[in-house]
């Protein structure tokens, strides 16, 4: 049996790591560090997040359309 690290959730307190704005995507790379975005710079940079991500935590669906 597997444990598996339950991933938090994103608060208000997490801010994006360009910008300052709240983060909503928080993606974890290879060597252990993490980076987190707003909804705009996390689609504006996801393709190339998504391919060098271990875990890309997309809780973007929170922000109201």
């Amino acid at each position: 049996m597997t444990a598996t690290a339950e991933i938090p959730a994103l608060t208000t307190a997490d801010r994006c790591d360009r910008c300052g704005a709240q983060a909503f995507v928080r993606v974890e790379l290879q060597s252990g560090a993490d980076l987190m975005f707003c909804g705009h710079h996390a689609r504006q940079h996801e393709t190339r997040l998504r391919e060098i991500a271990v875990t890309y935590q997309d809780e973007s669906d929170r922000l109201s359309v």
